[in-house]
């Protein structure tokens, strides 16, 4: 074999090693789902049974779809910790509607109304206040949830309005009504940001806002729009919730927009904009999942349950660093 026929052979080579290592960067989170996925199915004969798997899909459909839409807020470089909150504010408008109007149409669509609302002060504190994303979502919690609490008198709201827990409750041929909402809102995000001028958009002014502004690009009205519809997903994820435990709770929601956040990260997008994909948020909403799943169908000690997932994630944004530098 002549030199040069050596020198493409060896090219070749480090093309393959250099693809596997890149495809592995890239889908770390879809192989760890499908390493949890093939362990749980081996080690619990109860994990791939239909009421199982159900289950996890009803559980998770709130977070799925705050998620999703967090993936806009992350890929636009910034962050929305008042998901949580706006949870609770919408839950209690929808149960105080309920009890106050017996509309259950009217409670229900409300939640996602006062989730546009807020999501919409969001984004103008911050684009007209120029305030950071983190302090302004931190202060609008903040704000958020003590409305909810004055909204309750500090307690809870019980809704017995029949029909209201349908929506949270009630199956169509064995599967929660929940889990479709929770698709088809999964699957409009999606193609929202892969397929539409707006996602370009969004990634533009992730990536760099200057340069977005300078191409002509909206960035206040982007920005805007981003946080309206992570209010829109917190309100519905709310209908949803307060449906489920028929009763409006002030902290209800409290810790998911973290759980949101850690999911969106895991899956890869990243935390410094421009860079992300929803599929990739539900597949980190679902990896966190099956790791409490696993530890239930175990029997495994539950305070190492969180340790596991932050290594977990720490590994997950380890890979992506190193993808990232590695360009």
């Amino acid at each position: 074999m002549t030199q040069a026929a050596n020198t493409t052979v060896t090219q070749t080579r480090e093309r393959k090693r250099f693809s596997v290592r890149e495809i592995a960067i890239e889908y770390a989170v879809l192989i760890l789902l499908g390493a949890v996925i093939v362990a749980l199915a081996i080690l619990s004969p109860s994990f791939f049974t239909f009421g199982n798997i159900v289950n996890i899909l009803n559980q998770n459909a709130p977070l799925v779809i705050i998620a999703s839409a967090g993936t806009f807020v992350i890929v636009s470089g910034n962050f929305d910790l008042s998901t949580g909150a706006i949870y609770g504010v919408a839950g209690v408008v929808s149960a105080w509607l309920a009890v106050s109007t017996g509309n259950v149409v009217l409670a229900l669509a409300a939640a996602p109304v006062v989730g546009v609302v807020l999501g919409s002060f969001n984004g103008i504190v911050i684009t007209k206040l120029r305030v950071h994303s983190f302090l302004a979502t931190l202060a609008s919690s903040m704000i958020f949830t003590t409305i909810a609490v004055l909204i309750t008198g500090g307690s809870l709201i019980t809704v017995t309005t029949p029909g209201f827990t349908a929506l949270g409750r009630d199956r169509i041929g064995g599967v929660f009504i929940a889990v479709f909402v929770m698709i088809i809102i999964a699957a409009a995000f999606w193609l929202l940001l892969s397929r539409t001028v707006f996602g370009r958009h969004v990634y533009a002014v992730g990536g760099n806002d200057e340069a977005a502004e300078l191409s002509g690009i909206n960035v206040t009205r982007t920005r805007v729009f981003v946080f309206m519809l992570s209010g829109l997903a917190a309100g519905t994820a709310a209908a949803i919730g307060v449906s489920r435990i028929a009763s409006g709770q002030p902290l209800s929601g409290a810790g998911l927009e973290l759980s949101a956040i850690a999911a969106v990260i895991l899956g890869g997008t990243s935390i410094y904009g421009g860079v992300g994909a929803v599929w990739r948020s539900i597949a980190g909403v679902f990896l966190i999942a099956l790791i409490g799943n696993g530890f239930d169908l175990l029997d495994l000690n539950p305070q190492l349950k969180d340790m596991v997932t932050g290594f977990i994630i720490l590994a997950a944004v380890g890979l992506a660093a190193a993808g990232r530098n590695r360009r």
